[in-house]
């Protein structure tokens, strides 16, 4: 959650990028640009009834196993601070232990709502402790993942949650997501029913061992999960702000008349692939997005619709792809796998990098042809065409430079908020799908 200052600001950056962009399209084409998301949790107002259902209000995907942490992090307590886009009457925390090679025994762990925007102290009235199984510690194997019992907890959407773990001997290596873009906490000893925050003395901005958030709520009907790379997991974004495009489009469907009310679930991996794992020499790039998909996104509570953004790095990363046919049979590939569980499937043509040090005309040619094919229909249900909305108008090769954070790859805040406004809603929504 960012302050009310930081809104002002942002939204006057917006009115005057509006009349710089007007190149580009209509202003009046677009809807009115909303705050950043974070003004504030609005919380679901039922408690757990006889109608409702699970669906996930946050995720990150797990990487890899974090560099120089075999031994774990034993008897320091790890606060990950983390994001809802719903709100709901319980909730439950998936916890991995993917990349430990040994297993990882947590004898306490803890949610709780924040008590300030991305502060480690919490709400005193709700602490609650994690069972599992109906008991207070648990064994994760190397290799498994394990979901805690549900919890009675009041989530508001819009808020930032206190998931806290302990482990008092050494379970390593840390499963991670490494970008996280957000500060989170570490405190010597067991302090994971803390409500002060005091002991958590350490930061750091990752997500360790917490991978997902689900809610029971009687108001939203389902999730969207969002496969993509660091243009997804929000790169140069202002960190600890919630800037991320999956942000601007959890606000949309959470205040839009018309929109669906799902949970966004951001999926990204910095440096991720379609077709190729990121392996010894990228590491934490993660397994390709064909290799990740049921882990990330269908195995996931709830999901309705797939938005897929991926493919920039299969041409700029080595080893190069330089074969166009040979990434959109992995686009759609993915949507195949998705479509076969019944699931929506919006994809996403790729971004301008004309600047960027891997820049090359050939590649340009490759990044060209992918998205002819895109929009040409015969990939995914509905295209989110991203080049177009974020391309400088007279340079179609380049970023336009009020969305280009200076690398000529990745985006600012508003270039962010414009990738979200160029999402229509309507399209999430489950219909008779195309034949392709």
């Amino acid at each position: 959650m960012t302050n009310r200052t930081g809104y002002a600001v942002l939204a006057a950056l917006v009115a005057v990028v509006a009349l710089l962009v007007a190149g580009v399209h209509a202003v009046t084409d677009r809807p009115a640009a909303p705050p950043p998301p974070g003004a504030g949790g609005s919380a679901d107002a039922a408690a757990p009834a006889s109608v409702g259902g699970w669906a996930g209000t946050w995720a990150a995907a797990q990487a890899a196993a974090e560099p120089g942490t075999r031994d774990g992090f034993a008897g320091t307590s790890i606060r990950n601070v983390v994001h809802t886009s719903i709100g709901g009457a319980r909730a439950r925390i998936q916890l991995s232990n993917e990349y430990g090679d040994t297993p990882l025994t947590l004898t306490r762990a803890s949610v709780a709502v924040a008590a300030g925007a991305g502060a480690p102290a919490a709400q005193p009235e709700t602490m609650r402790p994690l069972t599992f199984a109906g008991a207070d510690a648990v064994t994760i194997p190397a290799g498994r993942t394990v979901t805690s019992d549900p919890v009675r907890l009041r989530v508001p959407a819009d808020t930032d949650l206190l998931v806290t773990t302990y482990a008092p001997a050494p379970g390593g290596p840390v499963t991670y997501h490494p970008h996280a873009l957000q500060t989170s906490y570490l405190a010597a000893g067991d302090h994971t029913r803390d409500t002060e925050g005091a002991a958590y003395d350490r930061e750091f901005r990752s997500w360790r061992y917490v991978t997902a958030v689900d809610v029971w709520s009687e108001h939203a009907a389902g999730t969207v999960a969002v496969l993509g790379d660091s243009l997804t997991d929000g790169t140069t974004s202002t960190p600890d702000a919630n800037r991320r495009w999956t942000d601007y489009l959890a606000l949309r469907l959470r205040e839009e008349p018309g929109a669906p009310r799902y949970g966004v679930l951001n999926l990204g991996i910095s440096g991720n692939r379609v077709l190729t794992d990121g392996g010894a020499e990228f590491p934490n790039n993660g397994p390709s997005g064909l290799n990740r998909l049921d882990r990330d996104v269908l195995s996931r509570t709830g999901v309705k619709a797939v938005v897929v953004e991926l493919g920039i790095n299969d041409i700029l990363k080595s080893p190069r792809t330089a074969d166009a046919d040979a990434i959109v049979a992995g686009l759609r590939e993915t949507a195949r796998h998705s479509r076969d569980r019944g699931l929506r499937v919006l994809g996403a043509t790729l971004m301008p990098f004309r600047g960027h040090p891997a820049y090359t005309p050939r590649a340009e040619r490759v990044r060209q042809e992918v998205n002819e094919r895109i929009r040409a229909g015969g990939v995914f249900d509905a295209v989110l065409d991203f080049d177009a909305a974020v391309r400088d108008p007279d340079r179609p090769a380049r970023l336009h430079p009020a969305y280009d954070s200076g690398d000529h790859l990745h985006l600012t805040d508003l270039g962010y908020h414009e990738m979200a406004l160029t999402l229509d809603p309507a399209d999430l929504k489950p219909r008779a799908q195309a034949v392709l």
